[in-house]
């Protein structure tokens, strides 16, 4: 047999059903010379005969099946590498896919110049609505070559191994495996090769496609989708030494302070959004776990993230673990603490109390926000509800509590609108928030849901509603965060299933679900899908500039 150019290596376990789809988008692949490995990590479903027809039908096929389960990623491509042919190499997940040309691209680059790998986008797909994005986007947005990590040291963050083709040489000379008997490989594997590699490129085109089901049953879930298991948490700190280890060892220590700005605003963000969820003992013991890595990282890391963050972080390793829940919830929109608390010098501080240490007050310190001076558009408020109660038909009737630490409203009762808007026509519901005490205002808001105007072609989707406030003729929307966990309540609107439920994630707002059904899901929808083509709109803008 002829050598081939490409190796491309099909990771899988139990996986019967999307192995085909993996394996097809290599053998469609613009550039035909390569063989394709499927690397079984002993499967007890019916993946084993699923490869086996795979290998059948096409000769650049082969079927590697491992002898007992490793558990992980690495042992089943570290074997594929033992008996790869080609001189570049590629990894691929049973569930994702490989664009089209995604090994010519590659390819092309390093036949260019001589390189150690080269990368490039990575087109992320959500399995539960579809929409597509570009992982860390800003960083293959043009093409270029760089001579080592230290010209780019963001591309940290972009720790992916299955984006890019590899010299099998550059390996080699490294001897550079994947980290057995750990999950988070993939970390671990990229930072060394970034570290290693003295030239790579990037090029903007996608190479890989990433199918995300990031609310899988917990059973099914990616691994970096189980951040509920604490084992998961210990997985993750215990890549993140491994790397601090090599990059001491192998003279990069100058990329420490990039390395843990990683950590934090990636890996401990994505646990840091989950918190509002979690209850009282896991919180204490993760607390336990990443406080003391915490510890070790440079201050320069924490300086460079927003402030939300920084005070999550720091009530964490302050065990104010309840509040830590509190300050989680909302992270990245805007929303105020309940409250806040000043010193004699004027500074202001995230909670009700001055904290103890230097270290603490700097990071706790909000008054970078300017909560009391910012336009009030951006102001911060922190609107929650506090019972919901069902009402006739497809009516919920709403406590509202707003939290204004800042004390920007004005005393006495505030005017208040829901905004709730499916299929683009939106609904408005006034209410009054009367005061509680200063800074807190409450009050009582009746949604009905009958009463929104749908589409004529039905609304497929969700929303949530938001809070305006108005004053002095500026307006304010906020987030309306909603009990985390609530009786999901159900009922039919015309032509529409309709859902009101804990949003389950995220910030944890009010979730209110259509669907469509009888007539409008059967015979509308489809009709005005076909109406509303390419072309119908093609033809409608042709109109619309005529008429100009």
């Amino acid at each position: 047999m002829s050598t081939p150019d490409v190796t491309v290596t099909v990771i899988v376990h139990n996986d019967a059903e999307r192995l085909p789809r993996a394996v097809e988008s290599v053998r469609r692949q613009t550039h035909a010379n390569l063989e394709i490995i499927i690397s079984d990590d002993h499967s007890t479903d019916a993946t084993p005969a699923v490869a086996q027809r795979l290998a059948a039908e096409d000769p650049r096929i082969r079927h590697l099946r491992l002898e007992r389960n490793s558990g992980g990623c690495s042992v089943p491509r570290n074997r594929a590498l033992q008996i790869a042919r080609a001189p570049f190499l590629m990894f691929l997940d049973s569930d994702d896919e490989l664009p089209d040309n995604a090994v010519e691209l590659l390819l092309a680059a390093h036949r260019e110049r001589e390189i150690d790998f080269a990368m490039g986008a990575v087109q992320r797909v959500r399995v539960d609505n579809g929409r597509r994005s570009t992982w860390m986007p800003h960083l293959v947005a043009e093409r270029r070559a760089l001579d080592g990590i230290e010209a780019d040291p963001r591309l940290l963050f972009e720790h992916l191994a299955t984006s890019k083709m590899y010299a099998r040489a550059f390996l080699d000379r490294h001897d550079l495996r994947f980290p057995e008997g750990i999950h988070y490989e993939d970390q671990l594997f990229s930072a060394q090769a970034y570290c290693l590699a003295k030239s790579f490129t990037i090029i903007p085109e996608p190479v890989y496609r990433w199918y995300v089901a990031p609310f899988a049953a917990s059973e099914t879930a990616s691994i970096s989708n189980q951040r509920h298991k604490l084992a998961n948490v210990r997985d993750r700190i215990h890549v993140q030494h491994l790397i601090d280890a090599f990059l001491a060892e192998s003279g990069h220590e100058s990329l420490r302070e990039d390395k843990d700005h990683k950590f934090l605003k990636h890996d401990f963000r994505m646990y840091a959004g989950d918190l509002p969820y979690r209850d009282d003992v896991w919180l204490a013991s993760f607390a336990d776990l990443v406080t003391p890595y915490l510890d070790t990282l440079t201050p320069g890391a924490f300086a460079r993230l927003p402030r939300a963050e920084r005070v999550v972080i720091q009530l964490i390793r302050d065990r104010r673990l309840p509040e830590a829940r509190l300050a989680a919830r909302g992270l990245g929109h805007g929303v105020a603490p309940r409250r806040v608390t000043a010193d004699a010098e004027g500074r202001t501080y995230w909670g009700d109390r001055v904290p103890k240490s230097e270290w603490s007050r700097r990071e706790l310190d909000i008054s970078d926000l300017e909560l009391e001076t910012r336009p009030f558009p951006s102001a911060q408020f922190r609107h929650e509800i506090k019972e919901i109660t069902r009402g006739p038909g497809a009516s919920i009737d709403l406590t509202i509590r707003t939290y204004d630490p800042a004390l920007r409203l004005p005393v006495g009762p505030q005017r208040a609108t829901l905004l709730i808007a499916p299929g683009g026509h939106r609904l408005h519901v006034h209410f009054r928030l009367s005061p509680v005490r200063p800074g807190i205002f409450e009050g009582h808001a009746h949604l009905d849901l009958g009463t929104v105007r749908l589409p004529l072609q039905g609304f497929a989707g969700i929303r949530h509603p938001l809070l305006r406030l108005r004053h002095q003729g500026l307006s304010h929307t906020g987030l309306l965060l909603a009990p985390l966990v609530f009786p999901t309540l159900t009922t039919r609107v015309p032509s529409h299933h309709l859902t009101v439920e804990p949003e389950g994630h995220g910030p944890g707002r009010l979730q209110v679900r259509w669907e469509p059904v009888g007539v409008t899901a059967k015979l509308i929808r489809p009709t005005v899908r076909r109406v509303a083509g390419p072309r119908a709109k093609s033809a409608a803008r042709l109109v619309a500039s005529a008429l100009k």
